[in-house]
Protein backbone atom coordinates (compact mmCIF):
# COMPACT_ATOMS: atom_id res chain seq x y z
CA UNK A 1 0.00 0.00 0.00
CA UNK A 2 1.09 3.54 -1.25
CA UNK A 3 2.26 5.31 2.12
CA UNK A 4 2.35 8.74 0.73
CA UNK A 5 -1.05 9.21 -0.04
CA UNK A 6 -2.66 12.01 1.82
CA UNK A 7 -5.93 13.09 2.42
CA UNK A 8 -5.27 16.96 1.05
CA UNK A 9 -6.94 19.43 -1.30
CA UNK A 10 -3.79 20.83 -1.94
CA UNK A 11 -2.53 19.35 -4.47
CA UNK A 12 -5.48 17.88 -6.68
CA UNK A 13 -4.63 14.93 -7.98
CA UNK A 14 -4.54 14.16 -12.07
CA UNK A 15 -6.17 11.29 -12.62
CA UNK A 16 -3.10 9.63 -13.33
CA UNK A 17 -1.73 9.79 -10.02
CA UNK A 18 -4.88 8.17 -8.47
CA UNK A 19 -4.11 5.36 -6.01
CA UNK A 20 -5.77 2.45 -5.33
CA UNK A 21 -9.26 1.91 -3.97
CA UNK A 22 -7.99 0.08 -0.76
CA UNK A 23 -5.24 2.52 -0.38
CA UNK A 24 -7.90 5.55 -0.99
CA UNK A 25 -10.38 3.90 1.99
CA UNK A 26 -7.64 3.06 4.15
CA UNK A 27 -6.30 6.29 4.47
CA UNK A 28 -10.13 7.70 4.81
CA UNK A 29 -10.57 5.03 7.86
CA UNK A 30 -7.52 6.60 9.69
CA UNK A 31 -8.96 9.84 9.33
CA UNK A 32 -12.13 9.09 10.74
CA UNK A 33 -10.98 7.34 13.30
CA UNK A 34 -8.81 10.28 14.42
CA UNK A 35 -11.67 12.55 14.45
CA UNK A 36 -12.71 11.08 17.79
CA UNK A 37 -9.89 13.31 19.18
CA UNK A 38 -10.99 16.85 17.53
CA UNK A 39 -11.59 20.05 19.04
CA UNK A 40 -15.38 19.36 19.72
CA UNK A 41 -17.91 22.59 18.49
CA UNK A 42 -21.51 23.40 18.73
CA UNK A 43 -24.24 21.15 18.08
CA UNK A 44 -26.91 22.14 15.29
CA UNK A 45 -30.66 21.31 14.83
CA UNK A 46 -30.86 19.63 18.24
CA UNK A 47 -28.74 16.69 16.78
CA UNK A 48 -25.67 17.45 14.25
CA UNK A 49 -22.58 17.56 16.88
CA UNK A 50 -19.33 19.37 15.00
CA UNK A 51 -16.18 19.32 15.60
CA UNK A 52 -12.61 20.28 14.13
CA UNK A 53 -8.65 20.55 13.79
CA UNK A 54 -6.63 22.88 12.80
CA UNK A 55 -4.89 22.96 9.46
CA UNK A 56 -1.73 20.54 9.71
CA UNK A 57 1.75 19.68 7.97
CA UNK A 58 0.65 18.69 4.25
CA UNK A 59 -2.90 20.17 4.80
CA UNK A 60 -4.72 22.46 2.34
CA UNK A 61 -6.96 24.07 5.37
CA UNK A 62 -8.15 23.10 8.26
CA UNK A 63 -10.80 20.11 8.70
CA UNK A 64 -14.45 20.22 9.77
CA UNK A 65 -16.53 17.04 11.06
CA UNK A 66 -20.00 16.64 11.80
CA UNK A 67 -21.59 13.15 13.48
CA UNK A 68 -25.41 12.75 13.71
CA UNK A 69 -27.70 9.50 14.94
CA UNK A 70 -30.08 8.26 13.12
CA UNK A 71 -33.12 6.47 14.60
CA UNK A 72 -34.15 3.65 12.02
CA UNK A 73 -37.77 5.58 11.98
CA UNK A 74 -36.08 8.34 10.66
CA UNK A 75 -33.17 6.35 8.41
CA UNK A 76 -32.23 3.16 8.50
CA UNK A 77 -28.68 2.19 6.95
CA UNK A 78 -30.14 0.54 4.15
CA UNK A 79 -31.46 4.04 3.09
CA UNK A 80 -28.80 6.27 4.06
CA UNK A 81 -26.18 4.27 1.84
CA UNK A 82 -28.74 3.49 -1.00
CA UNK A 83 -28.78 7.65 -1.34
CA UNK A 84 -25.03 8.32 -0.53
CA UNK A 85 -23.31 4.92 -1.85
CA UNK A 86 -24.28 5.14 -5.44
CA UNK A 87 -24.59 8.33 -7.79
CA UNK A 88 -24.13 10.48 -4.89
CA UNK A 89 -23.84 13.78 -6.48
CA UNK A 90 -26.71 12.54 -8.11
CA UNK A 91 -28.53 12.88 -4.81
CA UNK A 92 -26.83 15.50 -3.58
CA UNK A 93 -28.41 17.74 -6.27
CA UNK A 94 -32.05 16.73 -4.75
CA UNK A 95 -31.22 17.96 -1.31
CA UNK A 96 -28.30 20.55 -1.33
CA UNK A 97 -30.07 23.87 -2.33
CA UNK A 98 -26.70 25.39 -4.14
CA UNK A 99 -25.89 22.43 -6.29
CA UNK A 100 -27.35 23.10 -9.33
CA UNK A 101 -25.66 20.57 -12.32
CA UNK A 102 -23.55 17.61 -12.31
CA UNK A 103 -21.90 15.14 -14.12
CA UNK A 104 -20.14 11.96 -14.52
CA UNK A 105 -17.01 12.46 -15.84
CA UNK A 106 -15.27 9.26 -15.82
CA UNK A 107 -16.34 5.93 -14.70
CA UNK A 108 -13.57 4.25 -13.13
CA UNK A 109 -15.11 1.23 -11.78
CA UNK A 110 -18.59 0.60 -10.53
CA UNK A 111 -17.23 1.96 -7.31
CA UNK A 112 -15.73 5.03 -8.19
CA UNK A 113 -15.57 7.51 -10.55
CA UNK A 114 -15.06 11.09 -11.10
CA UNK A 115 -17.67 13.94 -11.05
CA UNK A 116 -17.66 17.66 -12.06
CA UNK A 117 -20.66 19.28 -9.52
CA UNK A 118 -21.17 22.66 -10.14
CA UNK A 119 -22.16 25.72 -7.41
CA UNK A 120 -24.65 28.42 -7.80
CA UNK A 121 -24.60 31.06 -5.16
CA UNK A 122 -26.39 34.21 -4.89
CA UNK A 123 -24.54 37.49 -5.99
CA UNK A 124 -22.00 38.45 -5.73
CA UNK A 125 -20.21 35.27 -5.30
CA UNK A 126 -19.57 33.65 -8.76
CA UNK A 127 -20.80 30.36 -9.06
CA UNK A 128 -18.07 27.14 -7.89
CA UNK A 129 -16.94 24.24 -9.76
CA UNK A 130 -16.00 21.32 -7.79
CA UNK A 131 -14.42 18.30 -9.54
CA UNK A 132 -13.59 15.03 -7.77
CA UNK A 133 -12.53 11.15 -7.37
CA UNK A 134 -15.82 9.53 -5.21
CA UNK A 135 -14.81 5.79 -4.14
CA UNK A 136 -17.53 3.82 -2.33
CA UNK A 137 -16.82 0.79 -0.09
CA UNK A 138 -19.42 -1.06 1.73
CA UNK A 139 -18.95 -3.91 4.13
CA UNK A 140 -20.18 -6.20 6.82
CA UNK A 141 -20.03 -7.19 10.73
CA UNK A 142 -20.99 -4.32 11.28
CA UNK A 143 -22.51 -2.95 8.55
CA UNK A 144 -20.55 0.01 7.48
CA UNK A 145 -20.42 2.12 4.34
CA UNK A 146 -17.78 4.68 3.85
CA UNK A 147 -17.50 7.59 0.38
CA UNK A 148 -14.09 9.26 0.20
CA UNK A 149 -14.22 12.28 -2.06
CA UNK A 150 -10.95 13.87 -3.45
CA UNK A 151 -10.38 16.69 -5.79
CA UNK A 152 -8.90 16.15 -9.10
CA UNK A 153 -7.17 18.38 -11.49
CA UNK A 154 -8.03 18.03 -15.14
CA UNK A 155 -5.38 20.59 -16.73
CA UNK A 156 -3.00 18.20 -18.22
CA UNK A 157 -3.12 18.03 -22.44
CA UNK A 158 -4.21 14.35 -21.51
CA UNK A 159 -6.94 15.17 -19.82
CA UNK A 160 -8.47 17.43 -21.93
CA UNK A 161 -11.51 15.29 -23.16
CA UNK A 162 -12.74 15.02 -19.82
CA UNK A 163 -11.89 18.59 -19.27
CA UNK A 164 -14.83 19.65 -21.42
CA UNK A 165 -17.12 18.33 -19.07
CA UNK A 166 -16.47 20.54 -16.46
CA UNK A 167 -18.68 23.87 -16.15
CA UNK A 168 -17.23 26.78 -16.43
CA UNK A 169 -16.69 28.97 -12.79
CA UNK A 170 -14.56 29.40 -10.17
CA UNK A 171 -12.14 26.10 -9.54
CA UNK A 172 -12.99 24.88 -5.71
CA UNK A 173 -11.64 22.14 -4.30
CA UNK A 174 -12.68 19.73 -1.28
CA UNK A 175 -11.99 16.72 -0.13
CA UNK A 176 -13.99 14.08 2.57
CA UNK A 177 -15.04 10.69 4.06
CA UNK A 178 -18.50 10.02 5.22
CA UNK A 179 -18.72 6.89 6.86
CA UNK A 180 -22.58 5.54 7.60
CA UNK A 181 -22.33 2.72 10.25
CA UNK A 182 -25.39 0.17 11.94
CA UNK A 183 -24.91 0.73 15.79
CA UNK A 184 -25.81 -1.69 17.86
CA UNK A 185 -28.96 -0.19 19.00
CA UNK A 186 -30.08 -0.29 15.58
CA UNK A 187 -29.75 3.15 14.89
CA UNK A 188 -27.61 4.65 12.27
CA UNK A 189 -24.33 6.64 12.97
CA UNK A 190 -23.99 8.98 10.28
CA UNK A 191 -19.88 11.09 10.21
CA UNK A 192 -18.48 13.00 7.68
CA UNK A 193 -14.74 15.03 7.54
CA UNK A 194 -13.92 17.57 5.08
CA UNK A 195 -11.34 19.87 4.21
CA UNK A 196 -12.12 22.61 0.94
CA UNK A 197 -10.99 26.12 -0.47
CA UNK A 198 -13.98 27.75 -2.64
CA UNK A 199 -11.35 29.60 -4.45
CA UNK A 200 -11.54 32.60 -5.85
CA UNK A 201 -11.48 35.63 -3.44
CA UNK A 202 -13.32 34.90 -0.73
CA UNK A 203 -11.29 35.49 2.36
CA UNK A 204 -10.57 32.29 4.47
CA UNK A 205 -11.16 33.21 7.84
CA UNK A 206 -15.32 33.99 6.68
CA UNK A 207 -15.34 30.48 5.14
CA UNK A 208 -14.21 29.15 8.18
CA UNK A 209 -16.32 30.52 10.26
CA UNK A 210 -19.36 29.49 8.62
CA UNK A 211 -18.07 26.29 8.04
CA UNK A 212 -19.49 23.88 10.99
CA UNK A 213 -22.94 25.12 10.30
CA UNK A 214 -22.99 25.07 6.91
CA UNK A 215 -21.90 21.12 6.85
CA UNK A 216 -24.54 20.86 9.69
CA UNK A 217 -27.32 21.30 7.29
CA UNK A 218 -26.93 19.21 5.19
CA UNK A 219 -28.15 16.42 7.52
CA UNK A 220 -32.05 17.92 7.99
CA UNK A 221 -31.71 19.02 4.35
CA UNK A 222 -31.16 15.19 3.59
CA UNK A 223 -33.47 13.82 5.96
CA UNK A 224 -36.36 16.13 4.91
CA UNK A 225 -35.82 14.91 1.21
CA UNK A 226 -35.65 11.57 2.08
CA UNK A 227 -39.04 11.55 4.12
CA UNK A 228 -40.61 13.59 1.05
CA UNK A 229 -39.66 10.41 -1.50
CA UNK A 230 -41.48 7.92 0.84
CA UNK A 231 -44.58 9.50 0.50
Amino acid sequence: MSTDFKLTISPPLKPAEIPSEDTIIATGKQLLDSTTTWKEGKTYHKAVKTLSRSKGPGDGAPWHCRVSEHKPDEATFDQLWDKLGKDKPINEKQFIPDIDKVTKVKEISPTAQIWTLHYKFPPPVSPRVFTVLQVARLEEAPKTGIIVSIPIDLSSPEDADLAKLEESGVKGRYVSVERIVELENGSTEWRMATSSTPGGSIPNFLVESTMAGKIAEDVPHFMKWLHGLQK
